[in-house]
């Protein structure tokens, strides 16, 4: 059977489930499998359709989660499942294995993109803020990546920043001019207003993920007085106008205990948040704060936790350093996203400011086989431990060596960084890190 006829099959099939639940989902998810095994091979999916099952069986938080989404507003809901599960999860991610066999590189999921280094804040530690706070992609840039991406079959794009909403009237523009893909933003929720939720459900494809920090002290701490009271207003007329959003959380070693909390969860959940991004701090930087690295008991701590309550809350938790295992180590370097910051340079993370490609002199293309993409092409698995992931924290010899060997230069134009000296403070963590790492992913 062609690919191009199992993808068909695939999106019937999942069209008419959702068509199928649309109803009453309550009466009809338990209905769900049975419909699905109508319309796709016996061979097909197995393991995933056995985990729909149990979750559909068990009525856990998972089932709770799908409950939460079919709160929404019909017509966001709607446009999420046909861009996010079909043109990104799949239409989308087969036309990327094409591309990535026939041109012999990554080829993202997702593509990740500074509209400004501009922001209303300056949060303690932020690694955005190493850009300068006066640049930005032109709404033509922003449109010419996204249609690049689009032939590639990349339907997902994520905006950080800077504050991706201080130019919220072009972000709600790229929305109208492409329909068929979902916009994420990571933004500190203080811009999100009435008019702002209302452009938001006109358009069905914009959602937020909003920064948090733990609860009160330790958020305004970091992000400023009054900011935490700001995100809780955010969320609320978030939760009132039915419109998804997520949040999402650095932890560092002085927030932990607040973020690894059950009383956080329920924090999270009770103010309507469907998935929560947890990130590791980095210390990117010159200036960065390297103490706030967290040692090896509170990164095991996030560990299980986040494991912990993904199993018993009713909201998606990832954890980006320590869910490799689920993606198979390092996702960056274009293998499932890449990072283009307010200047254009294209870079392999949003945390390795590094580049050898500009997307106002390059394409997209000839961006991800420029040499550090391929370093990482070539060297993915960084590590074969998955709690050992990334080349810059926990196996840093390996990007002082791509950095090096590739003549990659810092995008850092405030105080340039070398790979050298970045490395220099993560060397220590790696090394502390490396015994934990071992026990958790051999025991």
């Amino acid at each position: 059977m062609s690919n191009s006829i199992k993808d068909s099959m695939q999106n019937f099939a999942v069209t008419q489930a959702l068509k199928y639940i649309e109803g009453n989902p309550e009466e009809n998810i338990p209905k769900l499998m049975a419909l699905v095994d109508k319309f796709t091979p016996a061979g097909w999916y197995g393991s995933q359709r056995a985990a729909i099952r149990n979750v559909i069986d068990e009525k856990n938080n998972w089932y709770q989660l799908i409950l939460k989404i079919y709160d929404l507003d019909p017509g966001i809901r709607q446009a999420f499942f046909q861009n996010f599960l079909l043109n990104a999860s799949l239409k989308g991610s087969a036309t990327q294995e094409e591309i990535k066999e026939k041109e012999g590189c990554n080829v993202p999921w997702a593509i990740l993109l500074d509209p400004t280094s501009a922001c209303n804040l300056h949060c303690t530690g932020c690694w955005a803020a190493e850009y300068g706070n006066r640049l930005n992609l032109s709404l033509e840039t922003i449109d010419s990546i996204i249609r690049q991406g689009r032939q590639l079959g990349v339907y997902m794009y994520i905006y950080t920043g800077g504050e991706p909403l201080v130019r919220k009237k072009d972000l709600i523009r790229i929305c109208e001019m492409h329909p068929d893909c979902e916009f994420l933003s990571f933004t500190n929720g203080t811009l999100i207003d009435e008019e702002f939720c209302q452009e938001m459900l006109r358009v069905r494809n914009f959602v937020p993920a909003i920064s948090l920090e733990g609860f009160q002290d330790a958020n305004d701490g970091r992000r400023g007085q009054g900011v935490y009271q700001k995100v809780q207003n955010a969320m609320s007329l978030l939760k009132q106008h039915r419109l998804p959003f997520g949040v999402s959380t650095c932890y560092t070693s002085k927030n932990v205990d607040d973020v690894s909390s059950e009383e956080y969860f329920d924090l999270m959940v009770d103010s309507g948040a469907l998935f929560v991004w947890f990130f590791h701090y980095m210390p990117v930087g010159n200036d960065a704060a390297a103490e706030l690295l967290p040692a090896p008991e509170q990164r095991e701590k996030m560990y299980r936790r986040i494991r912990e309550y993904r199993s018993t809350k009713p909201i998606f938790s990832i954890d980006f350093q320590n869910d490799a295992e689920y993606v198979g180590g390092c996702i960056a370097g274009g293998r499932s996203y890449l990072h283009i910051n307010a200047k254009g340079d294209v870079e392999p993370c949003v945390f390795i400011h590094y580049s050898n490609a500009n997307i106002h002199e390059t394409s997209l293309l000839d961006a991800l086989k420029s040499p550090l993409f391929m370093a990482y092409h070539d060297g993915q698995p960084f590590n074969d431990n998955m709690l050992r992931p990334c080349p810059m924290l926990e196996n840093p010899e390996l990007l002082r060596k791509m950095v090096r060997d590739t003549g990659a230069v810092s995008t850092d134009y405030q105080s340039p960084e070398s790979a050298d000296h970045l490395c220099d403070k993560t060397a220590p963590y790696a090394e502390n890190w490396t015994p934990t790492a071992d026990k958790l992913w051999h025991g």
